[in-house]
């Protein structure tokens, strides 16, 4: 007596295969829609190096001996590739001119108008950048009132993002840039100012193919599995 072999049904594989071959490439072509984004970035300069600050300017309070940095760039990231300040996070450096004095704290600033290839149109960085101030302010100040001290006028908007520091740039406040928008690289930062920006968590809404472009090829990759698992069982 013979075992009789039953085939999966050819069409119902090749559609698989179809299916799949359609996700694959989708996935392939699927444009990264992350844009980058034009704004003042801040940066705490703790033990020499920058890094991207936690906390907004308006909220966060330096201590004696702090240095802080602000840096107007085009970056795509908030953290990761955010663009550091081009003068190095160095206290003595801008306050060690400053005499201590009771009851205040001084606090150094780095403040770096970037390259013009990130200015909005039709302006262009301020002459003289990065510039350095070393602020004395009450112990309880926060960052924005060290950079007001020594940078006005600031301009910010409804949701109190810095927009403008000593009135650059005259517009705009983080407005995103489209991928054919964005300008070439700039020279990286010196060595002496040079740091790894602490990294955020990745923005889940960012560019690239959706979650459920992935889930659909799981999906069609696991009924391929199943198919030929179902095929080779019927042939035993």
């Amino acid at each position: 007596m013979t075992r009789r072999r039953t085939r999966t049904p050819a069409g119902a594989l090749t559609g698989v295969l179809a299916v799949l071959g359609l996700l694959l490439t989708l996935l392939a072509a699927s444009p990264a829609l992350a844009a980058g984004y034009r704004y003042w970035s801040f940066w705490d300069g703790a033990g020499g190096r920058w890094a991207y600050a936690t906390q907004g300017p308006s909220t966060a309070r330096p201590a004696d001996g702090a240095t802080l940095g602000f840096r107007f760039s085009v970056s795509k990231d908030a953290a990761a590739e955010a663009a550091q300040p081009r003068a190095a996070a160095d206290f003595e450096a801008v306050c060690g001119n400053t005499a201590p004095a009771e009851g205040r704290k001084r606090v150094a600033l780095v403040i770096d108008f970037g390259v013009p290839e990130d200015a909005p149109a039709g302006e262009t960085p301020p002459q003289g950048t990065p510039r350095t101030a070393c602020a004395q302010l009450a112990p309880g100040a926060t960052a924005a009132e060290a950079l007001a001290e020594v940078a006005k006028p600031l301009r910010y908007n409804g949701a109190a993002l810095l927009c403008g520091i000593s009135g650059y740039p005259r517009t705009g406040c983080g407005e995103p840039i489209q991928d054919a928008e964005q300008p070439k690289p700039s020279a990286p930062a010196p060595a002496s100012a040079s740091a790894s920006a602490a990294a955020a968590s990745e923005d889940s809404s960012g560019g690239g193919p959706s979650a459920g472009l992935y889930l659909g090829v799981a999906a069609v990759l696991a009924l391929g599995a199943a198919a030929v698992w179902q095929s080779r069982r019927r042939r035993r």
